[in-house]
Order: structure tokens, then C-alpha cells, then sequence
């Protein structure tokens, strides 16, 4: 067992503690409270952590990224992320792309990211299948938290820029949500046609099988959501119009001008994943960025996550993305959530990371200061239990 002790402990659930501890076992935190409450007869504690005066919290999450799909310092040969042949592409899988020799993991696991949602970029329509993987292992099998985590598909320019040079649909708005609605409607009739099979295979014959739509199903089974790069308000209630015709989950990535319709969204209640903020108005598309959007949809109430989008913005930054969007007006602890327990619930995966709670997974950082001071390092890093930095 480890034991961590005498740290300040930020949950990012209900009860926070100036001076706790954490006990853990077999990669799972199984007791955390009060030093004063204490019983150290009641474990045999094998390694000890002293966290005097350190910040101890939940190993942070980027929801929302590409580490492992374009690796760093390589160009070509490790970029891996668009499949930009066709805008249909759900059946393509992170897993089959991500390196975890990618030294970006090393960089955010020092950063004490514990968790990553990376996956296809944002050249086609419907560009494959996320995944959530820890930023600790040398075999991405071994890494992997939850896969598929979601379905990634694109509004806006770059689906319309990519497929315009090619000559190609889509080369407008309309056409992007028209192919996203003709596959989500192949998907329906395939679904039904399964269906009808299941329940009658004597007198139904079954449909040839289709990999794109067997991926698609997920989605109208609303077992993972439409991950949906949108960055202008427009986009944003396109993608809420095919939410709603579908009956399906989504989750609305990067949200831009989020902060023009806040109360929209507001009403809409679904999660954000906002930024990358740490970036150049590279496009249109973001000529109102500001890091004021993520304090403006909080306050608002909704789930926000803040994200690196990285390599846009290198992962590492994460927590200085937060610390600017707290200098820019969001409320300091709703910033933490923004990079831990929000990102986790968004993207379905808070049953075992996101804050630190008897059951979940042992994935905790420890600072020599607050995580939201730029001057603050990494001490310790943690994931399943296993300490996998030391700078202490």
C-alpha cells in the first residue's frame, strides 16, 4: 500500500482537506480523509509520500486532443490523424494510430495529465472513433481507459477547405450536414433491417454487413456521443439541430463563440470542451476567441472543459490554459473542475477518474504549489497506483 500524508487535498468532490491523506491499493484509492482521523494500525503501508505543503489532486484530463495521432518533431511519417480520402470515416480507430513513444505522453504525465481523449482530426465529416488512454505505457493496449469514447465528426471550414481542394463534397455548410444526416439515416435503416432480422430471421434476410454503419450504431444507440468540432455559433446550433433530429447524445468541441449564445446553451444543457484558447486567430472561424469563454458558460452553469486541442496548443499547457481562463474572469476552482472531474463526465469515463474518491482509480498529481500558479512543478505523478514521476 502507498500512503500520501499531510497534503492539501483538493477532492474536486464535496470535502477538500488542509491536511489529508490518501491510501492506496492495487491501483484503486481505498481510504482518504483527515490526518487527524488517521489510523495508520489499520494498513501496512509499504511507501509513503510526505506531501507537506504540497497540492494534491486528481491527475488531470484533456478532453479533447491528438497526442499520439501527430507525433512531435516528425512531420509526415507521424502524422497519422486525417484520413482526408473520404469525409465518411467512422470505422477508423485511435488505437490503430496513437504512439505512445510519442514523447508528448512523457511531457503531459510530467504536467500531471493522468488521462488523454485523443483521436481523429477534424478534415472529414465523420473522421472515427476517440479513445481514452492514460499517458503512462509503452503499448497502447495497455493504456486504454475506454475506446470508443466517442464519435469524432467536423462543421465549419475545415471539412469544406479539405474536400474544396480536392474537388470534392463537401465544399459548403450545407453539404457537410447533408452528409452527416445521409450516413446518420443509412445508419437508422441498417439498424432496423438488424433489427427485423434479429426478431424474425426465418422470414427477414439480413443486411450485408457495413462497417461504417455497424460504427455508426453506437451512436444511435446513444452508447457514445457525436464529438462535434464546431468553433462558430452557427456551426454550434447546426450541430444541436442533428442532435435533436436523432435522438442522440453529443458533445460540442472547441465552442468558440460559445460565450455569443451562452444562453442558448444554456437551455440546450450539454457538455463544452472549450479551446484550444493558447493559439493564433489561424482562421475565420476564430476571430472571436477569447480565453473569457470557458468563466462566461460556467456561469451559465454547463459541464466545461477546457482543452489543448493539442499539438494546437502542447498538452503540457493544460493547466496554464486554466490559469488564463481564471485570469480572465472564471472562478478558480470551477477552473480545476475544467481540467479534471468536468472533462471526466463529459466524456463518460468519471465512474474512474476526474477526483479522487474511494474506488476510482489512483491517478493523482502532487505540486510544490498551487496547480494554477505557472512558478508551481509537478512532485509526484501517479497513475493506477503507480508513481511515475518523481521530481521531489
Amino acid at each position: 500500500m502507498i500512503l500520501i500524508k499531510n497534503g492539501k487535498i483538493l477532492t474536486m468532490e464535496d470535502t477538500d482537506y488542509d491536511k489529508g491523506y490518501i491510501v492506496i491499493k492495487d491501483g484503486k484509492i481505498v481510504d482518504i480523509g483527515d490526518m487527524e482521523y488517521f489510523d495508520e494500525e489499520r494498513y501496512e503501508i509499504s511507501q509513503l509520500i510526505d506531501a507537506e505543503g504540497d497540492y494534491v489532486l486528481p491527475g488531470f484530463i484533456d478532453a479533447h486532443c491528438h497526442v499520439g495521432m501527430w507525433e512531435d518533431s516528425i512531420g509526415f511519417e507521424g502524422d497519422d490523424g486525417n484520413e482526408d480520402t473520404d469525409p465518411v470515416t467512422p470505422h477508423l480507430r485511435a488505437i490503430d494510430a496513437i504512439n505512445p513513444y510519442d514523447r508528448s505522453f512523457r511531457e503531459a504525465m510530467e504536467a500531471g495529465i493522468t488521462t488523454v481523449v485523443t483521436g481523429p482530426g477534424s478534415a472529414n465529416v465523420i473522421g472515427g472513433q476517440f479513445a481514452a488512454v492514460k499517458t503512462y505505457g509503452r503499448r497502447i493496449d495497455d493504456m486504454i481507459l475506454k475506446e470508443p469514447v466517442a464519435m469524432k465528426v467536423a462543421f465549419g471550414e475545415n471539412p469544406k477547405t479539405v474536400y474544396h481542394q480536392k474537388n470534392q463534397s463537401p465544399v459548403t455548410r450545407m453539404a457537410t450536414a447533408a452528409i452527416l444526416r445521409e450516413n446518420l439515416l443509412k445508419a437508422r435503416e441498417y439498424k432496423k433491417k438488424l433489427e427485423e432480422y434479429n426478431k424474425n430471421p426465418k422470414e427477414k434476410d439480413k443486411p450485408d454487413f457495413d462497417i461504417k454503419m455497424e460504427s455508426l450504431l453506437k451512436v444511435l444507440n446513444r452508447e457514445i456521443p457525436l464529438k462535434a468540432h464546431v468553433h462558430r455559433a452557427d456551426d454550434i446550433f447546426t450541430a444541436l439541430r442533428i442532435k435533436k433530429e436523432f435522438s442522440i447524445d453529443i458533445t460540442l468541441e472547441h465552442c468558440t463563440e460559445g460565450h455569443l449564445i451562452a444562453d442558448y446553451l444554456k437551455e440546450e444543457a450539454v457538455p463544452v470542451m472549450v479551446g484550444p484558447s493558447l493559439s493564433d486567430r489561424s482562421k475565420v472561424e476564430l476571430r472571436n476567441l477569447t480565453f473569457k469563454t470557458p468563466g462566461i458558460l460556467s456561469r451559465e452553469g454547463l459541464s466545461v472543459a477546457i482543452i489543448t486541442d493539442h499539438p494546437v496548443t502542447p498538452i503540457q499547457y493544460l493547466p496554464l490554459c486554466a490559469a488564463l481562463a481564471v485570469r480572465e474572469g472564471m472562478d478558480e476552482y470551477e477552473a480545476l473542475k475544467a481540467i479534471t472531474i468536468n472533462p471526466a463526465n463529459n466524456t463518460g469515463i468519471g465512474d474512474r477518474v476526474g477526483s479522487l474518491k474511494v474506488g476510482k482509480d489512483a491517478d493523482i498529481a502532487i505540486f510544490n504549489g498551487n496547480p494554477l500558479d505557472f512558478r508551481t512543478r509537478t512532485k509526484y505523478v501517479l497513475i493506477n497506483g503507480k508513481i511515475t514521476y518523481k521530481n521531489a
